[in-house]
C-alpha cells in the first residue's frame, strides 16, 4: 500500500481532475441528459486508466533530466522513492485497465484505444525532437472528450471536435507558460519548447494566441449547439480566469507561475462545464 500510495504521488493523481470535466460534459451532452450509469462507470474508469499510464511514462521518460533539474530533482523516481521496475508495472496495469474500459464501451472504443495510449504516452518523448510538444499535450488531453462522445454515441460527430479544439488550445496555453520555467536548462539539454525557442517574452504572446483560439472553439461550441445566456456567462467566466493566469505571470516575474498553473486552471474546465449543463438541462 505504501508503494501504491508512492506512485499515486508521483503522477499527481489528483491533476485527472484537469481533462475529466470536458469528458463529463461530453458524455452528457452526447447522453442529451444523464447518461446510463454502466458508460459513466467505465468513462471514469477509462479516464483514470489512461491518465495513469501516461503520466507514469513520462516520469520514468523524464528521469535522467528531472534528476539533473534543479527544480524537479526531489521527485519520486530520482529520489528512488519508487523503483523504475515497479513505475513500469503500474504504467501496463493502468494501460490495460484502460483498453478493458474501451472494450466495455463498444467496438469503436475498443479499436481507437491503441490510438489514444500511443497518443498520450508518445507525448513523453515530443520535447526531445519538436516545440510543438505543447500542442501534443493538448490533443492527449482533448483524447477524453471525443472518447467520452464515442461511448455514448459508439461514432464521432462534428460537434465534440470543438470541444476538443478548446482542450487543444487551453492546455497548450497553459503548458507554454508552465515551460518558462525551464528554458535555461531546456537550452542546455536541446530539448525543444516554445519558451526555450522563442524566449519567455514571445512564447507568453503565443500563449495568449493559443487562449484566445481556446475561447473562440468553446463560443463556436455555444452556437452549435445553441446554447443560451448561461452558457455565455460561464465562458465569459472561463475567459476572466484566462485574463487572471496570463497576469499572474510575466517575462520577468514568474513567481505566481504555480498559482496560474494549478489553481486557476483546476477551476478552467469545472466552471464551464458546470454551466453548460445548467444552460442545457436545468433551463429548458
Amino acid at each position: 500500500m505504501r508503494r501504491f500510495k508512492l506512485l499515486l504521488d508521483m503522477i499527481k493523481f489528483e491533476h485527472t481532475l484537469f481533462a475529466l470535466p470536458f469528458a463529463l460534459l461530453a458524455l452528457f451532452l452526447a447522453a442529451e441528459g444523464w447518461p446510463d450509469s454502466r458508460i459513466l462507470l467505465w468513462v471514469l474508469v477509462a479516464m483514470v486508466g489512461a491518465r495513469s499510464a501516461a503520466m507514469t511514462v513520462n516520469r520514468i521518460a523524464d528521469l535522467r533530466q528531472d534528476a539533473e533539474n534543479p527544480r524537479t530533482r526531489d521527485r519520486h523516481l530520482p529520489l528512488g522513492l519508487v523503483r523504475r521496475r515497479d513505475a513500469w508495472l503500474f504504467a501496463g496495469l493502468a494501460a490495460a485497465i484502460f483498453v478493458v474500459a474501451a472494450w466495455r464501451l463498444n467496438p469503436l472504443a475498443l479499436g481507437l484505444s491503441p490510438v489514444a495510449l500511443a497518443v498520450i504516452v508518445g507525448y513523453s518523448w515530443t520535447k526531445h525532437f519538436t516545440w510543438a510538444s505543447h500542442l501534443w499535450l493538448g490533443v492527449s488531453l482533448a483524447l477524453a472528450p471525443l472518447g467520452a462522445w464515442i461511448a455514448v454515441r459508439g461514432r464521432l460527430d462534428a460537434l465534440p471536435f470543438l470541444i476538443a479544439a478548446g482542450v487543444v488550445f487551453w492546455v497548450a496555453g497553459f503548458d507554454t507558460i508552465y515551460a518558462c520555467q525551464d528554458i535555461d536548462f531546456d537550452r542546455r539539454r536541446g530539448l525543444h519548447s516554445l519558451p526555450a525557442r522563442l524566449g519567455p517574452q514571445a512564447a507568453l504572446l503565443v500563449a495568449r494566441v493559443f487562449h484566445v483560439l481556446m475561447l473562440a472553439a468553446f463560443a463556436a461550441l455555444g452556437i452549435g449547439f445553441g446554447f443560451g445566456w448561461l452558457y455565455w456567462l460561464g465562458l465569459a467566466g472561463v475567459a476572466v480566469l484566462v485574463v487572471v493566469q496570463h497576469a499572474l505571470v510575466r517575462a520577468g516575474d514568474l513567481r505566481h507561475i504555480d498559482v496560474a498553473f494549478f489553481n486557476v486552471n483546476s477551476i478552467v474546465g469545472v466552471l464551464l462545464m458546470a454551466f453548460t449543463l445548467a444552460d442545457r438541462f436545468l433551463l429548458r
